[in-house]
């Protein structure tokens, strides 16, 4: 049980909370299942997960809510549930500071295969080592632009010499910048890099983390290069 990935699953439908619970504890996962949002917060508090899953509409304290207070305390990786792909429901949630999120109905080794991604780009499930996230990890040093300082070693990141605090899913694809600065870098390869898609992906995943990366290092600093993606500025 110690070495099992715990999984934080939030979610109100009992059949899909029972059918999903199962599905993840057959496919090794150690599951605890909550039904509502408060329930969720005094698990997450009481239990510390290695992944939380949480459906965007659940009773007491909405998925939302809940990865905003999720995010306050921790940095652990947060996939959020949505029913519908074009919901406004999916940018809320990555903007709260989720880092991928899965549409339902899901399939459930779609599901597992989504955790398996996050988790390796967290340092779990036997993947995700810093070293592979990006080229900027092999420098050997701290990496200056402008007012930004990145170290890839220390896994550090400063603005005007005060600590920025990021996410690693911002950690990642701010590596991912420095490695290449002035090169532009398409959405779909940033799916790859740095969401470890094997498979086409939603590109709003990508821009709600550049607008939440440009909010703590610099509004200037990545620029949006329309009709290709994104590149920093040297």
């Amino acid at each position: 049980m110690a070495d099992q990935t715990h999984v934080l699953f939030v979610e109100d439908d009992d059949v899909i909370r029972e059918a999903t619970q199962l599905a993840l504890e057959r496919d090794g996962f150690a599951v605890t299942a909550m039904p509502d949002g408060l329930s969720g917060l005094e698990a997450f508090r009481a239990d510390r997960p290695d992944i939380a899953l949480l459906d965007v509409m659940v009773p007491g304290l909405d998925g939302v809510s809940l990865c905003r207070r999720i995010r306050d305390e921790s940095t652990v990786p947060v996939i959020m549930l949505s029913a519908r792909a074009d919901s406004i429901d999916v940018v809320l949630g990555l903007e709260a500071g989720a880092d991928d999120y899965v549409t339902k109905p899901f399939d459930g080794a779609v599901l597992v295969a989504r955790i398996r991604a996050v988790l390796r780009r967290f340092g779990h499930a036997g993947g995700g080592d810093r070293s592979d996230a990006g080229g900027a990890a092999d420098t050997g040093g701290p990496l200056t632009f402008g007012e930004l300082e990145v170290d890839t070693e220390g896994m550090e990141v400063r603005r005007a010499g005060r600590p920025v605090a990021l996410t690693p899913t911002e950690m990642r694809l701010l590596l991912e910048f420095s490695s290449a600065p002035g090169t532009v870098l398409s959405r779909d390869k940033l799916l790859e890099r740095v969401w470890d898609y094997g498979w086409g992906g939603d590109t709003r995943v990508v821009d709600v983390h550049v607008q939440r990366l440009r909010t703590k290092i610099g509004q200037d600093r990545i620029e949006t290069v329309r009709g290709f993606g994104y590149k920093l500025k040297a």
